[in-house]
């Protein structure tokens, strides 16, 4: 019964100390205030009614808590999943219709699928291979997407797309039919939501204590919300053609099986459900990782694919679209003294009460405003820092930031991250395909040998040693075949050629013909050819092959030892 209870029971909840309970219902509180005006607009992002903003927080929220990763990770609707969700069931549904939501549905069980699929491969370790320049290009190229796409709610204009071209081309085609009482109200929520959110230290902290300003900026987009609800109320904006969110079904998500009229339409989906999957596993994960770290915990790449998977998929089946870790909920939650998921729990209440208490009070809520805090929230994601960072040391990771950023911007979302992936991986190649090889000596008198370009050492006129800075394999063999030959024809009269192969790990069959084809080489020229430092895993690869039976010169356990056994002959 122990061993059923510690698998059902999660270990956070069994070792739970009392004393971490007041900081947990506190930020538990926060969390789920704060988060409700957002939650209604990332369902609107999405193409769906608000409520399903509500719901996505719910169920979700629940079983992460539960199974996720992370102590102090918010799950739950964001902007990338609600955008990627938009534009994977345009060609395929009409917003806000029931259809539409239940693809929406179809969509996050998918991504929750492949996600516990992932999870159980143990296929964590793929994070690695998404550099950051792609993950931020494509937020930053999605971030300007979100933000054009919220101006149909500033305008009240019928702004639809799928790329900046699109969404620029409609709205220049309804222009004229801006509804001015609906972009004076967006103009102003954006204005004060902007300066709210990126000059507070102006707004606030002039006349309050820096504590009391953090708690000002923080409640100031839920006051906004109530203002906004009030003067709709009392200003009959409805009736003057303001749209507003209207009635919100009173009542909890139910049980319900996703769309799915033919298995072809659901594979049509499985390529943005597989990209859905990607980004949400490396968004979220990058979220954890650093509070994991920051706090001293642990991070389990491939358990926080399972908590994610669990999740999405428990929330497909109640009305829920693909959530995520978000960075901004995460930030409260962790700034709000969570310490462990138990205030996830109560986030999940504070949304339950929303929608059984409060409903009808978010009704007269003008879409206007959920369009502002959207286009307010969203400009933080535009991540201009990283892209100069990136140019000024890495010019190839700025490449494939704004690959993935014009990508997303010109072809839409699932094309410009393939783009971006495409670059990285090109990049990566191109990097591997040129390795580093570096004439060395010896430093004085000591067993270190170091670039003669770098450090002042001494060298040997019959020796000619050429340290290798990477693995070998079929990519970059010829390159450095090419550039070993090269360093010979600079050093004409060394004899014996020590290869240092202390950075390698790995030498493919294509590298050994070639070492073993260069050995034939210097063999004409009556030189020989040896190695040194081979790590004990390539020589496993290499011991019982041609390259080592038929070797000219011989195999040394360090530099050292072959020079001290090279140089006087």
């Amino acid at each position: 019964m122990s061993s059923i209870a510690a698998r059902l029971i999660p270990t956070w909840l069994r070792q739970y100390q009392l004393t971490a309970l007041p900081t947990d219902l506190v930020a538990g509180l926060v969390v789920g205030v704060l988060v409700i005006p957002q939650s209604l607009g990332y369902a609107v992002l999405a193409g769906l009614p608000p409520v399903y903003g509500l719901y996505s927080a719910i169920v979700p929220v629940l079983v992460y808590a539960w199974l996720g990763s992370s102590n102090v990770q918010a799950v739950g609707p964001v902007a990338i999943t609600a955008i990627m969700t938009a534009s994977g069931l345009l060609p395929y549904a009409e917003q806000g219709t029931e259809q539409y939501a239940l693809m929406a549905s179809l969509l996050a069980l998918m991504v929750g699928a492949l996600l516990w699929i992932a999870g159980r491969l143990k296929l964590g370790w793929i994070m690695q291979f998404i550099s950051r320049g792609v993950s931020a290009g494509f937020v930053s190229g999605a971030a300007v997407l979100i933000f054009v796409s919220q101006l149909k709610y500033l305008m009240a204009i019928p702004i639809a797309g799928s790329s900046l071209v699109g969404y620029l081309s409609t709205m220049q085609r309804y222009a004229s039919q801006v509804h001015p009482l609906t972009l004076v109200i967006g103009i102003i929520a954006f204005v004060l939501l902007v300066a709210n959110r990126y000059a507070s230290q102006w707004v606030w902290r002039t006349w309050l204590s820096s504590s009391y300003a953090k708690w000002a900026e923080r409640l100031f987009p839920l006051v906004l919300l109530g203002i906004a609800i009030v003067l709709s109320m009392l200003l009959h904006w409805n009736s003057l053609g303001v749209a507003t969110i209207g009635r919100i079904p009173h009542g909890l998500p139910s049980f319900t099986l996703p769309h799915m009229t033919d298995l072809q339409e659901a594979l049509k989906l499985l390529p943005t459900a597989g990209l859905m999957a990607l980004i949400v596993f490396v968004s979220s994960s990058s979220v954890a990782s650093t509070y994991a770290r920051l706090r001293g915990e642990s991070f389990d790449a491939n358990h926080e694919l399972t908590g994610l998977g669990l999740a999405n998929l428990s929330g497909g089946l109640f009305q829920s679209f693909a959530v995520a870790g978000g960075f901004s909920r995460t930030a409260i939650n962790a700034d709000s003294g969570a310490k462990t998921p138990l205030a996830s729990l109560v986030t999940v209440l504070v949304m339950i009460a929303a929608l059984i208490a409060f409903s009808n009070a978010l009704a007269p809520l003008p879409y206007a405003l959920l369009g502002a805090t959207i286009m307010a929230s969203i400009i933080g994601l535009i991540d201009i820092a990283t892209l100069k960072s990136a140019w000024q040391r890495d010019r190839l990771d700025g490449a494939s930031f704004l690959a993935a950023f014009v990508g997303v911007l010109i072809f839409g979302l699932n094309t410009g991250l393939v783009i971006g992936l495409m670059v990285s991986f090109a990049s990566l190649i191109w990097q591997s395909s040129k390795p580093h090889v570096a004439i060395v000596g010896q430093l004085g008198g000591t067993g270190h040998f170091r670039n003669i370009n770098r450090h002042d050492v001494v060298t040997f006129d019959n020796l000619l040693m050429l340290r290798i800075d990477e693995s070998l394999f079929f990519g970059n063999s010829e390159s450095v075949h090419r550039r070993i030959l090269n360093a010979m024809q600079q050093y004409p009269a060394a004899q014996e050629i020590i290869l240092i192969m202390a950075a390698v790990n790995h030498i493919d069959l294509t590298a050994q013909e070639m070492l073993s084809t260069l050995n034939k080489e210097l063999a004409l020229q009556n030189k020989r050819l040896h190695f040194s430092f081979i790590k004990g895993p390539v020589m496993d690869i290499i011991g019982q092959t041609p390259l080592i039976s038929e070797l000219s010169g011989q195999v040394y356990l360090s530099t050292l030892d072959a020079v001290d056994a090279l140089k006087d002959i």
